[in-house]
């Protein structure tokens, strides 16, 4: 893909598929190389006529504006340094050229060579200049990755282009104590499609021994309370020293309010360039800001360079996320996080790139022995009555660690410990970076909230380590909402993951653990084909606390996976209400008003001989069967005797609740023969008194609940044109509901 903006074409920018965009200006002559870096294969080999230096230039002139700035870069490849210009044209007349410094060295691998400058008056036109100088003829130096435009800046600097890059001058820049300020063009590699990343860095360099820091000369706006980053990607020296950058704030009168500072901590020995970030919440009175660098503890005459220096607005590391960058990068360090108990101790990662999920560091939390510890994070600002959710990539990093308890601390305004949510246990595997997210809703008057973690090792010297903390409001995983009046729970499961299977049980407070049932029967080991799932559980007791467990398991039925619900419960408000439910068909579930309830029996098969010259029986006896007895029930109006009849003229197994206290425990039962009695021999009265014979049974356990997911009487119009029409596909509206047709 072109570079953006670019004013050379394809073929000139990438040499592919030939170098027509490409002309001799001194001592060369222009060949096809190969081994280019692009993705075609080509590059453009610049070949030595004599010794001595030789220039390469594009074909083509490219349409300039006069006093505007322009920035040209390459990569290149030889035995020689090499520079790059920008000439300045006005027609066929040469105005001047703007070159770059030359490289520091010769090298063979690709790097990148740039520069800048202001379109001088009277230039209408420009052209690109390749140069280097060759100790003979026949010597080729290959080029590629060529660029023609406007400044490329990162989006959303606050700094100018000069200053981020340096690429036109080091004014940008002034120093601070015991420095000097340049720019030196080192060999760097840089990503082909690090189009920011130029060839010129800006170089400080310690005068004398000690400290020496320099600071940019511009002062951009910032709004209080706003969170911003910097970076920049920072050269140490290879002799041992401190650098750092520091992000600082000023008043409306200039003067200082407020520096944070973040130490780079290079590997040993440090060659190349490494991005070190610093962040901070712009205070109260800040009116502008700036960035610092420097060595602490330098000598004398050592260079610290620096290239791609950015202020922004702070990234949020999850959309909404409360948590302000430092907390949940740790680039400069632990930031908030303290160890509320056990023996672990925590640090920020070591060296630069060692081990991250995000930016260049991570949190390490070391534990010296086999046991557990609580890590917990800085208090953040949340609203109640919501849900929130914390989540942690995590990655053992050394010994071993058997689980991770992420869960939410809640506070109130006056920093008063509200308690923690249910939080996830995560068992962890392996040395991969594991994402680990828990849901909690902030109870009444939480206004802070801290993430807090329960980590357990399972050795000696164990680390592990954490990166991209986020706590954000959202939807919650798993929620869980009682609806007494309706006779049962609704549990909604949102971001399941796709081709695993899932098992899902009511738990009650004596560990019981009974499955669920969803359309297709008991959900145990069900695929999973959708991110959200949404069961009405119409089998949960009355009167008794239930969460829900959700185990997310491998086609191997092993556990991938597992949350918790919270806590529910569902009430009945009258003792005289029992209801009568149709597992398989919750739609016909009612509620009906008991008149008497069963005296049981306990039927058996028994057969007893007599044995001649004994006294007592010899009897033989079965099981003794579950209990029998007759329910009286009374329904109250035309519509429950309906109700009841279309409950009843399936003949399946009925679930009876009645309500706690009453002594009867939930039950499966199968009814017999009914009866219907009128409680007065008024015609009109609609009071009926029923008797039900009960025959207690095992819960069903292949039933699925019926029903059309989702179906509302848009399907309805779209399938049938006339009314007419839906009365001949169904017999009863349930049979609508269903979408369950005749024949």
């Amino acid at each position: 893909m072109p570079i953006p903006g670019n004013l050379l074409s394809a073929t000139t920018e990438t040499i592919d598929p030939n170098t027509s965009g490409w002309i001799s200006k001194l001592n060369c002559s222009i060949l096809m190389g190969i081994g280019g870096r692009t993705g075609g294969g080509g590059c453009l080999s610049v070949r030595s006529v004599a010794a001595g230096e030789m220039q390469a230039r594009t074909v083509s002139s490219y349409p300039v504006v006069a006093g505007t700035t322009y920035y040209a870069f390459a990569d290149a490849a030889g035995a020689s340094t090499e520079r790059i210009g920008i000439r300045w044209m006005a027609g066929a007349t040469e105005l001047s050229i703007t070159w770059s410094l030359t490289t520091m060295a010769a090298s063979a691998g690709w790097h990148r060579v740039s520069v800048a400058g202001l379109a001088p008056a009277g230039a209408t036109q420009a052209q690109v200049l390749l140069s280097s100088t060759e100790t003979g003829a026949g010597v080729s130096h290959f080029w590629e990755n060529i660029y023609l435009g406007a400044p490329l800046r990162v989006l959303g600097n606050l700094l100018p282009f000069n200053t981020e890059s340096s690429e036109v001058d080091a004014s940008g820049w002034a120093p601070v104590v015991n420095a000097s300020v340049s720019r030196q063009v080192p060999v760097m590699n840089w990503s082909v499609t690090n189009y920011w990343a130029g060839g010129q860095t800006l170089a400080m360099t310690a005068v004398a021994a000690g400290n020496a820091s320099i600071l940019a000369v511009d002062r951009p706006t910032v709004t209080p309370g706003q969170e911003y980053l910097a970076y920049a990607y920072m050269q140490p020296p290879t002799v041992a020293s401190t650098a750092w950058i520091e992000l600082r704030y000023y008043d409306s009168n200039g003067n200082q309010i407020q520096a944070t500072r973040s130490t780079l901590a290079p590997p040993t020995p440090a060659t190349g360039m490494y991005r070190q970030r610093v962040s901070a919440i712009a205070p109260a009175n800040a009116a502008t800001c700036s960035l610092a660098a420097g060595l602490d503890g330098a000598s004398a005459g050592q260079v610290l360079r620096l290239e791609t220096i950015v202020i922004a607005a702070a990234p949020e590391l999850q959309a909404g996320t409360v948590i302000p960058y430092a907390d949940g990068s740790f680039e400069q360090g632990v930031a908030g996080w303290t160890v509320a108990a056990g023996v672990a101790t925590l640090a920020r990662t070591s060296p630069w790139g060692d081990s991250f999920f995000e930016g260049a560091y991570s949190l390490a939390i070391a534990s010296s022995t086999a046991t557990a510890s609580t890590v917990r994070s800085a208090r953040f600002p949340v609203t109640e009555g919501v849900n929130w959710r914390a989540q942690i990539v995590a990655h053992p990093d050394a010994g071993t660690w058997s689980h991770v308890l992420v869960r939410i601390r809640w506070y109130d305004a006056a920093n008063n410990d509200l308690g923690a949510s249910t939080g996830i246990n995560y068992v962890v595997p392996g040395t991969s970076w594991y994402a680990m997210p828990a849901d909690g809703e902030a109870p009444a008057g939480a206004t802070q909230a801290a993430i807090e973690l329960v980590v357990t090792a399972t050795a000696t010297a164990s680390v592990l380590n954490v990166d991209l903390v986020t706590l954000w409001e959202v939807l919650p995983q798993t929620d869980v909402d009682a609806r007494s009046d309706d006779g049962y729970n609704l549990i909604t499961l949102r971001e399941l993951p796709l081709d695993f299977y899932l098992s899902l049980y009511r738990v009650t407070p004596d560990g019981a653990r009974t499955l669920v049932r969803g359309p297709s029967g008991l959900i145990d080991m069900q695929r999973i084909t959708s991110d959200l799932l949404v069961v009405e559980d119409h089998e949960a007791p009355f009167g008794v606390p239930v969460h829900y467990s959700i185990a997310i398991l491998n086609a191997d039925g092993t556990t991938a996976s597992s949350r918790t619900s919270e806590t529910v419960m569902l009430s009945l408000v009258d003792a005289n209400i029992a209801w009568l439910k149709d597992p398989g068909n919750p739609q016909r579930n009612t509620k009906v008003l008991v008149s008497k309830a069963p005296d049981w029996q306990r039927p058996i098969e028994q057969a007893a001989f007599v044995i001649r010259g004994r006294r007592n029986k010899v009897v033989l006896s079965g099981r003794r069967q579950g209990l029998e007895g007759d329910l009286v029930i009374w329904t109250r109006s035309d519509e429950e005797r309906a109700a009841l009849h279309l409950l009843l003229d399936s003949g399946a197994t009925l679930l009876w609740q009645a309500a706690p206290g009453m002594g009867v425990a939930d039950m499966y039962v199968n009814v017999a023969q009914i009866t219907e009695a009128r409680v007065s021999p008024l015609a009109q009265e609609q009071w009926r008194t029923w008797t039900l014979p009960l025959t207690e049974a095992d819960m069903p356990t292949t039933t699925g609940v019926n029903g059309a997911t989702g179906r509302t009487w848009q399907d309805v119009l779209t399938e049938f044109d006339t009314w007419q029409d839906v009365l001949d596909t169904y017999a009863t509206w349930e049979d609508v509901f269903l979408d369950r047709r005749t024949g």
